[in-house]
């Protein structure tokens, strides 16, 4: 595994930790602005990632797929960076903390009305990580050092498409909620 891969892994270890520091100095140790700086520096570890692999291709390394997936790693990580700490806090908040409510599932219309809002938040990672994408081949300038970029935002066009085609899917066939069977509720 190259030097790229290494720091996209440990980028998104990173993220984490960060999120569960700041969670544990907002809920556990009260220490309320400190926990929010924290969780407002997950951004500047996308900058770490952006500014190692622009060094790594401006020193002539040719664009591999570690290198497409740093930009996809930013794009995903902008576009659902706050949903993700609002996540990872309702439910910190409920199982650790043992305050706010039980986190939902959601069924239905509501169940899909929520996973196309994830799927506007997938557009605009694409978006983001894309340009990205665009912005490095057209820095490098040279085909064969970037068509492992190319080849990234094909696979991610694809796979948003599969994600259109499961969003829509959602309001035609609408997720059931779960029921619990009459002989479990009788307990």
């Amino acid at each position: 595994m190259n030097f790229i891969a290494w720091m996209i892994i440990t980028c998104e270890v990173a993220f984490w930790i960060v999120i569960l520091f700041g969670l544990l100095l907002r809920y556990l140790f009260h220490f309320k602005k400190l926990g929010l700086i924290l969780l407002a520096l997950t951004p500047v570890i996308d900058l770490l990632l952006i500014i190692i692999t622009s060094i790594d291709l401006y020193n002539g390394a040719t664009a591999t797929i570690a290198h497409g997936l740093a930009a996809v790693y930013i794009g995903v990580s902008i576009a659902f960076g706050k949903s993700m700490i609002k996540w990872a806090d309702e439910r910190f908040q409920y199982y650790f903390i043992k305050k706010g409510t039980k986190p939902s599932k959601k069924a239905g219309i509501k169940f899909a009305k929520s996973y196309a809002k994830g799927f506007i938040r997938h557009i605009i990672a694409f978006l983001i990580g894309s340009s990205i994408l665009l912005m490095m081949i057209y820095y490098i300038n040279d085909s064969k050092r970037t068509d492992n970029l190319y080849g990234m935002i094909k696979i991610w066009t694809l796979i948003l498409s599969i994600d259109m085609f499961i969003t829509i899917s959602y309001f035609i066939w609408p997720k059931k909620e779960k029921t619990i069977p009459r002989d479990q509720n009788s307990n």
